[in-house]
């Protein structure tokens, strides 16, 4: 009889944990009748802004509305740079690239992941607006260096925090440095709802009040229209099933932590078939995804399919190279960090539930090369 399948992620088993707390969350607002925005969604905006260390939450419909809506309340439009990473979820440069913007690629650390800060410097000019880091996989690019880059060519910070909420740098937490924080709560993130749902984090009351008025049509009062804003409003059912959730937040972090740390003593254990993440000494990984990397990834995936272990290749096209980008001129070799990072990445299942014996028989199927003569 073969081994049950692992799967990368199990949201059944989180949810088994939780489901009297859901039940009763959902069963409040349905009762309340008021499910756009309204009482959940601003206790929820008030948690989430604690919890980040961040004055103020302004909570939208997902975290590539957040992105786009950080980007309306600085009045990016067509002409203007946003600096980012070509090593990303598309929403990042999406984001830019539907205000008329341009998206301008940095290459990657190669150890992180994340935006070089030594390679923004040189991407600036005079039509610069944005940088928008990323904290990719939970960990959190340098922002002291972003910062003061900023700082000395007066550009505005964007943190796209959609899969690091929780993480920190320094003593401090993703989405609370730079100018606004934006947060994603794809059901697959570590602070997961039930559909699509998101927020930007600020320390700004300025900045916070327009991003309030931008995600409902720029109207203040109701018909009066100052801006021209969208339909960027988190329901209250998502919000309320959020609340929940974040208040497990942390425990989930740490189960997390704990099974990287486990994958890493049994991947050393077995002679190191791929390379375990790198995890920065100043900093709270908080392992939204167990990344590892390996020159042969194709042989690897063949091995894991065969155990019935879930798996999943992040990013295989860079933005720089994505088709719908093409007119920017980027070509193949010009970030060769971010384009060595697409052919060798592989995710693994890291949730916390996730079983020691399950663990280890996700080693075991990398570890085993008699599959590859198949």
């Amino acid at each position: 009889m073969s081994a049950a399948p692992v799967p990368l992620l199990d949201l059944k088993a989180q949810y088994a944990t939780i489901r009297s707390e859901i039940q009763a969350a959902m069963d409040r607002v349905v009762e309340s009748q008021h499910f756009i925005l309204g009482p959940e969604v601003e206790a929820l905006e008030r948690e989430v802004a604690a919890y980040t260390q961040c004055a103020h939450g302004v909570g939208v419909s997902s975290g590539t509305d957040a992105l786009l809506v950080a980007l309306m309340a600085i009045d990016v439009r067509p002409g203007d740079e946003v600096i980012t990473t070509a090593y990303s979820f598309f929403a990042t440069a999406g984001a830019v690239a539907r205000l008329g913007a341009r998206p301008v690629f940095v290459d990657i650390e190669p150890q992180t992941y994340n935006i070089d800060p030594a390679q923004i410097a040189a991407a600036i000019t005079p039509r610069t607006r944005a940088i928008i880091p990323v904290h990719l996989y939970g960990q959190m690019a340098d922002m002291e260096q972003i910062m003061a880059v900023a700082v000395r060519h007066g550009l505005v910070v964007i943190e796209d925090a959609a899969q690091a909420i929780g993480a920190e740098q320094r003593g401090r937490r993703a989405g609370s440095v730079g100018h606004m924080g934006c947060f994603s709560f794809f059901p697959s993130k570590n602070l997961g709802g039930f559909g699509d749902g998101g927020m930007v984090t600020t320390n700004d009351p300025n900045l916070a009040d327009r991003l309030a008025l931008l995600r409902g049509h720029g109207a203040r009062p109701k018909y009066h229209h100052q801006f021209i804003g969208g339909n960027f409003r988190l329901d209250a059912l998502q919000a309320a099933v959020l609340r929940v959730k974040l208040r497990h937040l942390d425990g989930w972090i740490v189960g997390r932590q704990r099974n990287a740390a486990l994958y890493r003593r049994l991947l050393a254990a077995a002679g190191d078939p791929v390379a375990a993440p790198a995890e920065r000494p100043d900093g709270r990984h908080i392992y939204n995804q167990f990344v590892v990397r390996t020159s042969q990834r194709d042989p690897l995936m063949a091995r894991l399919r065969a155990h019935a272990i879930g798996h999943e290749v992040y990013y295989p096209v860079p933005l720089h190279l994505q088709e719908c980008f093409a007119d920017l001129g980027y070509r193949t070799g010009d970030l060769p960090e971010s384009e060595s990072a697409a052919r060798e990445t592989l995710a693994l299942p890291i949730y916390p539930e996730l079983r020691a014996d399950q663990i280890e028989r996700v080693v075991a199927a990398l570890a085993d090369r008699s599959e590859d003569s198949q």
